[in-house]
C-alpha cells in the first residue's frame, strides 16, 4: 500500500537547516496497524505528514497504492486525501460553531464519491454518540470529541487512517476506548498508522517503528497483518490517477452543488461572527447610501436645470440692442440700433430656417386689484411667445392674434402676482389695473421658479401692441426671440440674422457691435455640462466612502483568515483544494458587500426622500444609480475579498494545523 524510498525532508529555521528526515525507506502493507514512536524532534510527525499527503518530501520516492505521489501538486494531494486518507488529530480539530453531525459530515463538502449524508449519523451511532448528534464541541467531553473526529475520518470510507497522538489530551479511560475503536477499525481491514509517545498505546499496534534523528532505528512486528478485502481505488502505473478517478472533470465554478455548499459554509461563518460581519458591512452600507443620495441630488439638480432651460426655449436665438462707446462716452443699449416690428417680420419671412418669431417690449408696472397691489414686470409680446417659452397657461388661455391686432386689454398673469393679488381665488375673468389702465385676466402662466435673484413667475404678459401703444408708449421692441428649426441650423441662422439687420439698418463696420444675438443653446449646454460635472463630483466623493468600505472588508477578512487558520488546515486535511478555500472566503466577502449594498440602497433611498420632503431639495433616484451602486458593492466585495481569500487558499496545511 505504501512504499517510501530514501525520503528526505529539511526545514529552514532562520539560518539553521534542520534535517527532519534523512533517507527514510519504509513499506506498509494493506491492513497493518503501525505505531511510529520516538522522542520529540525524531522526525515521526514529519513522516506522518508526508505519509498523510499533508506535505511533500524534498527528495526520494513515495508510492501510494502503486502511484507516485511525491511530486503531486497541492490540489492533487487534496483530492487524494479526500478519497484515500482519514485523519484523527490530538487536538480533535472540530469546528466550534457546528454540531457533531455537521463535523462528521465535513469531508462530504469536498469529495463527491457517492457517500450519502446519512452516513455521518450512522458513524456517530457506531462510535456511541447517538445521544450527542446535535451537540457542539464545547458540549462534548474530550473522548466524545475524539469519537466525532474518528467518525469524520471514516466519512469517505478511507483505506488508511492516520492518528497523530489521538490520546494525548484524554484521560486513561477515554484513551483506551479510542484505541479500542482504532483496533476495531483495523480488524475490519482499514490500515492504521499511529504516532504516539506512549508505549501503552503502541501495544495496540501490530507493528512498532522507532525513530531518532530523522532515521528509523527499529521496525518490529508484534502480530500478523489483517488482510483487507480487495477493493482497489486506483489503477496502477507511474502516473498520478486521472482526475475522473477521484474528482469530477468540470471546472469547480461550474459545479452548482459545490457552490451551494460553499455558500452555506460562508453563511454559517458569518452568522457565527455577527458583530464583525455587521461592522465590515457598515462601510459598504455607508458608501452605497452616499452614492445613491449624491447621484439622486445630482440627477434632481440636473432635472431642475433642464426644466428651467426648457422655459427659456429650445433652439432659441435672442436679438437685443447692445451698448457701445463713442468718443469715450458709453451709450445706453439701443442708442445706435433699435428694432421694430418690421425687423421681426423680415426675419420671420426671409430666413427659411426660422420657425417662430416673438418680438417683445418690457417694463415695470404697479398692478392693483381691489385693495391689493403689486409691482411686477410687464411683458408685451406676440402670440408665439407661449410656444417658444413653454408658457401655455395652466388655467385659462393665452391671447390670440386677433386680440394683438385690436390692442385688447387682456392679461396673462404669473403665479407670483396671481397669489399676491388674488390669494387662492381663481382670477380668471377678474379685472386689474396696470398703471391705472384696466385689464381682464384670461390666464395663469405655469410656475417656473426662480433663477438666481430673479423670480421667473413675477411677470404679467399682455399683447405686444397693447403694451407699445396703450401702456408703455414705445414704438420699438426691446428684443426679438427667434426659434430655429434644428440645433444644427443655429449658427447659420445667427449669421443670417446679423447680416439682415446690418443691411436693413445700414450699419457701418464700426457699428456692427451695436446689437447682440445670444445663442441660448450655448448657455443650455454650459449649464448642463456644469450640472453633469457636479453630479460626477458628488458621485466620486461618495465612491471614496465605498472604497473605504472595501478596505474595511479586506481588513476584516484578513483578520478572519488569521483567526481561522486552524480551520483552514483542517478543511485541507479532509480534502479541500485551494479553490474550495478561496471560494468559501470569497463568498463571505461577496455576501457582506452585496447585503451591505442592498441595505445601502434602502438607506440611500430613505435619505433622498427625507432631503426632498424635509429640506425641499430636488432629488431623483434613478434605476441606473441603483444598479451602478449595487454592482459597485458586489465588485468591491470581489476585489477586496480576493486577496484575503487567496491568502487563505495558499496556506500550507501543516502550518495551518499547527497555528495557534
Amino acid at each position: 500500500m505504501i512504499r517510501l524510498s530514501n525520503i528526505r525532508k529539511s526545514y529552514q529555521m532562520g539560518t539553521v537547516t534542520v534535517d527532519a528526515l534523512q533517507g527514510v525507506s519504509l513499506a506498509i502493507d494493506p491492513g497493518e496497524f503501525v505505531a511510529i514512536m520516538g522522542p520529540s524532534g525524531s522526525g515521526k510527525s514529519t513522516l506522518m505528514h508526508i505519509l498523510g499527503l499533508l506535505d511533500t518530501p524534498d527528495a526520494g520516492s513515495y508510492q501510494l497504492l502503486g502511484q507516485e505521489v511525491a511530486r503531486l501538486s497541492e490540489n492533487e494531494l487534496a483530492s487524494l486525501r479526500g478519497r484515500v486518507v482519514g485523519f484523527v488529530f490530538q487536538q480533535f480539530n472540530l469546528l466550534p460553531r457546528t454540531t457533531a453531525l455537521e463535523n462528521a459530515a465535513l469531508p462530504l463538502l469536498y469529495t463527491n464519491n457517492g457517500t450519502h449524508g446519512s452516513r455521518a449519523k450512522e458513524l456517530l451511532i457506531d462510535v456511541g454518540l447517538e445521544q450527542r448528534l446535535l451537540h457542539k464541541p464545547n458540549e462534548l467531553s474530550g473522548g466524545q470529541q475524539q469519537k466525532v473526529a474518528i467518525a469524520r475520518a471514516l466519512m469517505n470510507d478511507p483505506r488508511i487512517i492516520f492518528a497523530d497522538e489521538p490520546t494525548g489530551n484524554l484521560d486513561s479511560t477515554s484513551a483506551k476506548e479510542i484505541m479500542g475503536l482504532l483496533r476495531q477499525l483495523n480488524e475490519q481491514g482499514i490500515t492504521v498508522v499511529l504516532v504516539t509517545h506512549e508505549s501503552d498505546m503502541a501495544r495496540y499496534a501490530g507493528r512498532v517503528i522507532r525513530m531518532r534523528d530523522g532515521l528509523i532505528q527499529s521496525d518490529e512486528r508484534t502480530r500478523p497483518v489483517v488482510t483487507p478485502p480487495p477493493t482497489p481505488l486506483m489503477t496502477t502505473g507511474d502516473q498520478p490517477p486521472a482526475p475522473s478517478a477521484h474528482r469530477r472533470v468540470a471546472p469547480a465554478w461550474l459545479n452548482v452543488r459545490e457552490m451551494v455548499q460553499h455558500g452555506r459554509e460562508a453563511l454559517r461563518a458569518l452568522l457565527a461572527n455577527k458583530v464583525r460581519a455587521g461592522l465590515s458591512m457598515l462601510g459598504i452600507v455607508i458608501g452605497v447610501a452616499a452614492v445613491i443620495a449624491m447621484l439622486a441630488l445630482g440627477t434632481g439638480a440636473r432635472q431642475a436645470i433642464q426644466a428651467q432651460l426648457a422655459s427659456l426655449g429650445s433652439n432659441l436665438l435672442v436679438v437685443r440692442p447692445g451698448a457701445r462707446q463713442t468718443g469715450g462716452v458709453a451709450l445706453e443699449a439701443g442708442a445706435v440700433t433699435r428694432f421694430t416690428l418690421e425687423d421681426a417680420n423680415e426675419i420671420r419671412h426671409t430666413i427659411a430656417s426660422v420657425t417662430r418669431v416673438a418680438p417683445s417690449v418690457s417694463g415695470r408696472g404697479q398692478v392693483v386689484s381691489a385693495n391689493k397691489n403689486w409691482n411686477t414686470q410687464i411683458l408685451g409680446t406676440a402670440v408665439e411667445y407661449a410656444s417658444i417659452h413653454a408658457a401655455t397657461p395652466v388655467i385659462g388661455r393665452f391671447f390670440t392674434e386677433e386680440e394683438v391686432k385690436k390692442r385688447s386689454r387682456v392679461v396673462v398673469v404669473g403665479m407670483t402676482p396671481g397669489r399676491m393679488l388674488f390669494g387662492e381665488t381663481n382670477p380668471i375673468g377678474e379685472f386689474i389695473k396696470i398703471n391705472r389702465v384696466s385689464f381682464q385676466v384670461i390666464g395663469i402662466l405655469p410656475e417656473k421658479g426662480a433663477t438666481g435673484w430673479r423670480d421667473q413667475d413675477d411677470l404679467i404678459v399682455i399683447p405686444l401692441t397693447t403694451a407699445m401703444r396703450r401702456l408703455l408708449g414705445k414704438d420699438y421692441v426691446d428684443s426679438i426671440d427667434v426659434e430655429v428649426a434644428t440645433a444644427a441650423d443655429l449658427a447659420f441662422t445667427q449669421a443670417a440674422i446679423k447680416e439682415l439687420l446690418i443691411h436693413r439698418h445700414r450699419l457701418l463696420p464700426f457699428q456692427h457691435d451695436s446689437f447682440d444675438i445670444r445663442n441660448m443653446a450655448d448657455i443650455q449646454a454650459a449649464l448642463s455640462e456644469t450640472s453633469r460635472t457636479m453630479s460626477w463630483l458628488l458621485a466620486s466623493i461618495a465612491a471614496v466612502s465605498l472604497l473605504v468600505g472595501g478596505i474595511g472588508i479586506m481588513n476584516i477578512m484578513l483578520v478572519s483568515v488569521t483567526e481561522r487558520t486552524g480551520e483552514i488546515g483542517l478543511r485541507k486535511a479532509v480534502g479541500a483544494r485551494q479553490w474550495d478555500i478561496l471560494a468559501q472566503f470569497l463568498i463571505e466577502a461577496v455576501v457582506i458587500s452585496v447585503a451591505g449594498g442592498l441595505i445601502g440602497i434602502l438607506l440611500g433611498s430613505g435619505i433622498t426622500l427625507a432631503m426632498s420632503r424635509l429640506a425641499g431639495w430636488t432629488a431623483a433616484i434613478s434605476m441606473t444609480a441603483v444598479l451602478v451602486s449595487f454592482l459597485s458593492s458586489a465588485t468591491v466585495g470581489i476585489l477586496f475579498g480576493l486577496w484575503p481569500a487567496r491568502q487563505a487558499s495558499l496556506l500550507n496545511p501543516i502550518a495551518a494545523l499547527r497555528y495557534e
